[in-house]
This record gives structure tokens, C-alpha cells and sequence, in this order.
């Protein structure tokens, strides 16, 4: 069977999954992780995309973002892809593929699920037993959103905007929202709908998509809200 083309809309928050081929690092030192997110800050500017969260774990990375284009995303994607892969081979003179074949993605309900992706991306390193506070992981965005550093890689979408009127009120409300977490539901969700490319959120959301693009948008038909299962087997987080 032809798989699907990637669903891309422009103006929508996207949610992406890169891993390394057969769940190997993808990075050896913390000059590997510095390249990478001077690689993502440099192609989205130019792709016209807006990365708003991201964390970069052993084995894969997440982002969060929103493009202008229906091209964005895909340049970007392509272009860390390849630089980075030159790079990783010759600092550890190795050859062939680094990534698990094209990164996965797909669109979430901005209302229902963007601050939900946040923290379900701040909390990966927790999750993984790396750091028991998000804030000690320094490979993700989460400091950004909590007052302790500045990420020129980020751009807060508006809800996060709306989440107080000062910076102090908007760090201690996302903060709130980290240390509640996420149900089991929401998480399974959120890696399940990136990973099989199937839009993520209400039915009317479902169907504005749909009449948006060609490419099907949802396993099952159109208003019928999707059956998520938990994947089998025990892996890393995200």
C-alpha cells in the first residue's frame, strides 16, 4: 500500500517526531545538540516556520511548530536532515543513514492540544528518568517558558500569550500547567496521532481540515472521533 503524503496546512501548529534509524543516538556529545538547534533556528527562519516548543532527547527529537507554507515544514525538516547527518558522520566517521526513515508528523487542535503538546514534550526527559524537574534538562524549551532563560529558537504561540497578562503571571501559569501534567489519554493521543499522521482533535476541527486538502485527514470517516491505543511494546518516551 502507497503511504500518505505528510499533511501540511499552513497556519496550523504541527506536531513532529525525527528519530534515529533502529532507536540509535543521534547525538555523542553536547557540541551535537548545540549544532542541531543552531541548524533548526537558521532553517525555519528560512522556511518561514515557527518552532513554539521542542526537546531533544538521546534517540529523537519533537517539535512543535506552525508554518507559513505548505512547504515550510518539509524544507526545514530537509535541510537539518541532510546538514546534520554530514555533520554526525564526519565528527564520528561513520557512513549511511542516521534518522529512522522521514520524520513523522501531523496537525493538532490548537485549543484542545497545543498547551497539552508542551508539556507532553517538557515532560520527555522525566518521563525517560534523565531529570526529575524539566527545567534541569537543558535540550528542550521548557526554561523558556518558565522564566529561566531566553531561546532565540522559540516563538510563544498566542495561547501562551493568553495564559497571563505579564511575563511573571504567563511563567507561573505554564508552570501550573507542567506540574499537573498530562493524563495517560492525552499522551497516548499526542504520540499516536504523530506517529500514524492522522490529524488530532475535535470532529468539526477534523472536518475544516478535510476541506482544506486533498490528503485524508483521519482514519476513520470524517466526525467520527478516532480510537487511540497505546503502542505496544516498552521504548523510550515520545
Amino acid at each position: 500500500m502507497a503511504r500518505l503524503p505528510r499533511l501540511t496546512v499552513p497556519g496550523y501548529p504541527h506536531h513532529i517526531i525525527q528519530r534515529g534509524n533502529n532507536r540509535q543516538a543521534i547525538f555523542a556529545t553536547t557540541a551535537d545538540y548545540e549544532v542541531l538547534l543552531a541548524m533548526l533556528e537558521e532553517h525555519a527562519g528560512k522556511s518561514g516556520v515557527a518552532i513554539h516548543a521542542y526537546v531533544l532527547m538521546s534517540n529523537h527529537f519533537h517539535l512543535l511548530a506552525t508554518p507559513e507554507t505548505a512547504e515550510g515544514i518539509p524544507a526545514m525538516m530537509q535541510a537539518v536532515g541532510r546538514r546534520y547527518v554530514r555533520y554526525f558522520n564526519q565528527r564520528q566517521g561513520r557512513t549511511g543513514t542516521l534518522w529512522e526513515g522521514r520524520y513523522k508528523s501531523t496537525l493538532i487542535q490548537a485549543e484542545r492540544y497545543l498547551l497539552a503538546c508542551m508539556v507532553y514534550i517538557d515532560l520527555n526527559p522525566v518521563r525517560a528518568g534523565l531529570v526529575r524537574d524539566p527545567a534541569d534538562y537543558p535540550w528542550s524549551s521548557h526554561s523558556h517558558y518558565v522564566g529561566r532563560g531566553s531561546d532565540r529558537l522559540v516563538t510563544p504561540h498566542s495561547l501562551y500569550w493568553e495564559l497571563g497578562n505579564t511575563p511573571f503571571a504567563r511563567d507561573a501559569a505554564y508552570a501550573d500547567l507542567v506540574r499537573a501534567g498530562i493524563s495517560a489519554h492525552q499522551q497516548h493521543a499526542l504520540t499516536d496521532s504523530a506517529l500514524r499522521g492522522w490529524a488530532l482533535g475535535e470532529p468539526d476541527y477534523v472536518a475544516d481540515l478535510q476541506r482544506r486538502t486533498a490528503r485524508r485527514v483521519s482514519k476513520t470517516r470524517v466526525g467520527r472521533p478516532p480510537l487511540v491505543k497505546p503502542e505496544s511494546g516498552k521504548e523510550p518516551p515520545g
